[in-house]
């Protein structure tokens, strides 16, 4: 039995998942009792949950194990949805982000989320 290459992706895509949940976790805590923050941040947040928590199991986990589940049509349907859902997140938080430079550490993660969110995608 070969190891499919499916899998290792599957790895990198939780792992970004993760690095994005941090970056902007990171900055939800640091503006949670002063500034506030933009629902996109929000929304890059729940993408990093998405993927690592629902997508990346699902898609993995599955066909091998559960295959009444892993329908022929919901397969690729979560992978459209989750591939929208980083489009949108990531060209909307880069379109937020001050265009020639940020200073901060807050604004720094957010730019390190944009491009995490842009692999992911």
């Amino acid at each position: 039995m070969t190891f499919p290459w499916i899998y290792p992706v599957r790895a990198v895509q939780a792992l970004f998942g993760v690095i994005v949940i941090g970056l902007t976790g990171y900055v939800v805590s640091t503006f949670y009792n002063g500034w506030s923050y933009s629902d996109t941040v929000n929304f890059l947040l729940f993408l990093g949950c998405w993927t690592t928590f629902v997508a990346v199991p699902y898609l993995a986990i599955s066909p091998i194990w559960f295959p009444r589940l892993a329908h022929h049509y919901v397969i690729p349907a979560v992978e459209v949805i989750t591939m929208i859902f980083w489009f949108a997140g990531f060209i909307a938080l880069g379109a937020m982000l001050p265009r020639p430079r940020c200073h901060g550490s807050a604004c720094s993660s957010l730019q390190a989320a944009t491009v995490f969110g842009a692999f992911e995608w």
